[in-house]
């Protein structure tokens, strides 16, 4: 129900997303009048893999936390959610308020232990032709040291568990790579992942700059979720712009078209390769179950890949392996020797007396 354009995109993108995965079936969760009514217009009212799940309420763009949390208890967001909480789904996706979805998820599947904060992780493309994921891009606008920290760490593992690559490069987003860089907090965060890659449980890799989301400098990419989301928002809207410019200029003239012509090929792979609709669906990490994140504006065809982001997880068994190896992390981390954390905790107090 939720989004810029509620049911009028996400039913579309689901069915379009079970025509190509057979073996997927769909909770819509929401005003059942509403959903049978936009199921019948498009000839899916009966459709074998897709369920309802009433809910007598919503969650606006505009509702406060107090409102959604405390006031709007059979929201959709809240019962879809719910749905994930007692395992009659293995994944919520959902296109509504973020704050509010966030809010929602902490409260009912809690996160995982040694984790205080859940992020919100994306992945981005570049120029190696793998991807980047980026963690914190709108959750957490105000972070200490330890919440970037632990966003490293989440962040490492999901990589891991994903791309299947044993041992993820990690980098801290600063506004130049010398240590000397960064306001305190981002020095902090960055004191405490050198201890983790001195101890052998985190390849960090040092300070990295905004031009390192694309380059493929590193596989993570981690910083607090304001710097996170202006950066997300400023990529998306120059993406559009450069694709704007591009079709506005190939249309100038009749030589450009021509040329656009004999490089139709090229220009679709381009367009394909830099869509950002391709790129949606954000994982809300560091929770006991998975949760994920739609743009509001998304069309049918971005919704579509919030689902499938959400359907892969679950395929890759996400959320076992990461809670899994969070265990594993925090044992090592516990046994890896206490000293070097201590160490790292009185240099930092040292820096900051001085």
């Amino acid at each position: 129900m939720g989004g810029d354009h509620g049911i009028s995109v996400t039913i579309p993108a689901c069915i379009a997303f079970l025509k190509q995965t057979p073996d997927a079936e769909l909770v819509l969760v929401g005003m059942q009048d509403q959903i049978v009514d936009q199921l019948k217009r498009l000839r899916a009212e009966n459709h074998p893999r897709i369920s309802i799940k009433n809910a007598t309420e919503v969650v606006t763009m505009e509702d406060p936390l107090e409102i959604a949390l405390r006031k709007k208890r059979d929201s959709s967001m809240r019962v879809a959610i719910e749905q994930v909480k007692s395992g009659e789904a293995q994944a919520c996706v959902s296109a509504g308020n973020t704050g509010a979805l966030m809010a929602i998820s902490r409260y009912l599947l809690r996160t995982l232990p040694g984790v205080d904060r859940p992020a919100i992780c994306a992945i981005l493309p570049n120029q190696k032709g793998g991807p980047t994921y980026a963690l914190d891009l709108g959750a957490n606008v105000d972070c200490e040291a330890e919440h970037l920290h632990q966003f490293a760490i989440m962040g490492s593992l999901l990589f891991s568990a994903v791309e299947d690559v044993p041992n993820p490069r990690v980098g801290l987003l600063n506004v130049g790579t010398e240590e000397i860089k960064g306001n305190e907090v981002v020095k902090e965060a960055g004191e405490l992942l050198k201890t983790e890659a001195r101890k052998g449980s985190l390849n960090y890799l040092g300070n990295v700059e905004g031009n390192d989301l694309f380059e493929g400098t590193c596989d993570v990419v981690v910083c607090d979720g304001f710097v996170g989301n202006v950066t997300l928002k400023s990529v998306e809207g120059l993406g559009r712009f450069f694709r704007n410019v591009l079709v506005s200029e190939l249309k100038s003239s009749p030589l450009n078209m021509l040329g656009a012509l004999l490089a139709r090929k090229a220009l679709k792979s381009i367009r394909e390769r830099l869509n950002p609709s391709r790129f949606n669906g954000a994982s809300l990490l560091g929770l006991k179950g998975l949760v994920f994140k739609s743009h509001g504006s998304a069309d049918a065809f971005a919704f579509e890949w919030a689902i499938r982001r959400a359907y892969d997880a679950v395929n890759s068994n996400v959320m076992l392996r990461i809670s899994t190896m969070m265990a594993e992390f925090l044992q090592k981390s516990e046994n890896g020797n206490d000293a070097d954390g201590t160490a790292a905790q009185s240099e930092i107090q040292e820096q900051k007396s001085a």
